[in-house]
C-alpha cells in the first residue's frame, strides 16, 4: 500500500530537514507521542526522536517497540505533558515537532502551540493532526445522534460537554489555520486524513484485487480536495517557523 497523505508530507519534510542539516539526521520531537505510533517509524527512517508523553505505560510500550525495531538508540522517552515541553526540550532544537492527536485534549491550545513553535528550529516545521468538527457532525447524524450532531454544528469549538465525550474540542480548517498563524507559524498545508477509508466496506477491499492500493491513491487525492478534506475524520496541518 502506498504511503498515506500524512506520511507522504512528513517524508518530504524529513528530506528537506536533512538538506538543511547537511545530511545529518533530522531531530524530531513528538509531543503526546504515546506508544510511538509515529515516533518508531521515524526513528527507523533515520531520525533521532524525543517523545514527550505523560503516561508511563505508554512510554514503556514505546521503549519496547523501539527495542523490537532496533532503534532504541534513536528514541528518547521523556515523561511530561505539553505544558512542560519548553522545560524538557531546548528551544529551537527540533527540525520537526509533531502534535498528533493532542490539541483536542490539552488544557490550553494556544499554550501548547506556542511551546511547539518555540521548540522547532527556524525553518523547521510543526505538524499537527486533529479531530475534524464537521466529520464529527456527519458521523453522529448517521448514527442517529441528531442532538449531538446539532450541538457540534452550532459550537465552533466542537465541544460536547456532558455527553461523555473524551475530547475537549474539535477543529475545522479555518480554525486550525488561525491557531497556528496566531503562534507566528506560516501554514503551508491543511489536508484531510481519513477522508474515504471509513466509508469503504472491508468486503470491497478483500474481494477486489488491488482495491487497497486504489483506495490509498484515492485518499491521497481526496486529502487535498477542499470539499472532501473539510469532512475528513482528521485534519493535518504543516506550519513552518520563519527562518529569520
Amino acid at each position: 500500500m502506498r504511503p498515506d497523505a500524512v506520511q507522504r508530507v512528513l517524508d518530504a519534510e524529513l528530506v528537506a530537514a536533512r538538506e538543511r542539516r547537511g545530511g545529518a539526521a533530522p531531530r524530531v520531537v513528538d509531543v503526546g507521542g504515546g506508544s510511538g505510533v509515529w515516533a518508531v517509524p521515524l526513528a527507523v527512517a533515520g531520525c533521532t526522536v524525543t517523545v514527550i508523553e505523560p503516561s508511563p505505560n505508554a512510554l514503556a510500550t514505546l521503549q519496547r517497540r523501539a527495542a523490537e525495531a532496533g532503534v532504541s538508540d534513536r528514541v528518547t522517552a521523556t515523561q511530561g505533558d505539553s505544558d512542560a515541553l519548553t522545560a524538557l526540550v531546548p528551544a529551537g532544537s527540533a527540525d520537526l515537532v509533531l502534535g498528533h492527536g493532542m490539541l483536542e485534549v490539552v488544557d490550553e491550545v494556544k499554550t501548547a502551540i506556542a511551546a511547539m513553535a518555540e521548540t522547532v528550529a527556524p525553518g523547521g516545521a510543526v505538524s499537527v493532526l486533529v479531530a475534524n468538527r464537521f466529520a464529527a457532525v456527519l458521523h453522529r447524524a448517521i448514527a442517529g445522534r441528531l442532538v449531538d450532531a446539532r450541538r457540534l454544528l452550532d459550537d465552533p469549538a466542537g465541544e460536547l460537554p456532558g455527553a461523555g465525550d473524551q475530547l475537549l474540542r474539535r477543529f475545522d480548517t479555518e480554525g486550525l489555520r488561525q491557531v497556528l498563524t496566531d503562534a507566528g507559524l506560516a501554514v503551508e498545508l491543511v489536508q484531510g486524513y481519513g477522508v474515504l477509508s471509513d466509508l469503504v466496506p472491508g468486503a470491497v477491499l478483500e474481494s477486489q484485487p488491488g482495491a487497497a492500493d486504489s483506495l490509498a491513491e484515492l485518499e491521497l487525492v481526496a486529502a487535498t480536495t477542499p470539499q472532501l478534506r473539510d469532512v475528513a475524520s482528521q485534519l493535518h496541518a504543516i506550519a513552518r517557523k520563519p527562518s529569520n
